[in-house]
């Protein structure tokens, strides 16, 4: 399958850009890089999207949830900025379809791969912000994710590991504790497998991008089950 043109993608999402050579890169996985010997890809911009994606979350909570304490924003920004959210607006747009993958990764179905699709969208968030300032990254994010964030917000937005801690802690002077099986994966996209024990007992295991996301994975997989402590 050849990738939609950037001109497309930039029509579809009703986007403007001054630079085009900026959201280009922003759509160039490592692996086509590599394959064509480019010197640019879009990791740069992901790790600066991954940035920019937080502030706009963060700003947007202080500002419309003045009642909420310092904990309880950073728990539902923590919620909101993760893979998962970041995977549903990727799908949402289609951003597959404009990803220039080398042969391989595309062949093994990359452009439907969670961790690349989560990886661009934070590249096409630091690309706006580069081109367009903090306003067109604001009103780009805010698009897909207001709705999120005002539910996260209005809803039950405790993370997983608190919440399975609080309620071991009730029934056990014996708290659980996290183990990382397994890692994997390039410098660039690592993947984690963490196991949630008691007494060296595994609950339940889960899986991410980051250690602390796995381990999230993980209690929320054992509340999600049920288990017997013992």
């Amino acid at each position: 399958m050849s990738p939609k043109s950037v001109l497309e993608f930039i029509h579809d999402q009703q986007l403007e850009f001054n630079n085009l050579d900026i959201i280009s890169t922003a759509l160039i996985h490592p692996s086509y890089a590599q394959e064509h010997s480019l010197v640019t890809n879009n990791q740069r911009l992901e790790f600066l999207g991954d940035a920019i994606l937080d502030f706009i979350v963060a700003e947007y909570l202080y500002l419309n949830y003045g009642n909420k304490p310092e904990g309880d924003l950073t728990q539902i920004r923590a919620k909101v900025v993760c893979e998962k959210a970041l995977v549903q607006i990727g799908m949402e747009i289609d951003i597959g379809k404009y990803l220039l993958l080398g042969r391989g990764e595309d062949k093994s179905g990359g452009r439907k791969r969670k961790s690349i699709i989560a990886d661009t969208m934070e590249a096409v968030i630091g690309a706006i912000y580069l081109d367009q300032g903090m306003d067109g990254a604001r009103s780009f994010v805010l698009r897909y994710l207001q709705p999120l964030i005002d539910a996260t917000a209005q809803g039950d937005y405790q993370d997983h590991k608190s919440r399975l801690q609080e309620y071991v802690q009730s029934v056990s002077r014996t708290n659980v504790h996290y183990r990382i099986i397994s890692e994997s994966g390039p410098a660039h996209a690592r993947h984690f497998v963490a196991g949630v024990f008691f007494k060296d007992k595994i609950l339940a295991s889960g899986q991410g991008k980051s250690k602390k996301e796995a381990e999230q994975s993980a209690a929320a997989q054992a509340l999600e089950n049920g288990f017997r402590l013992e």
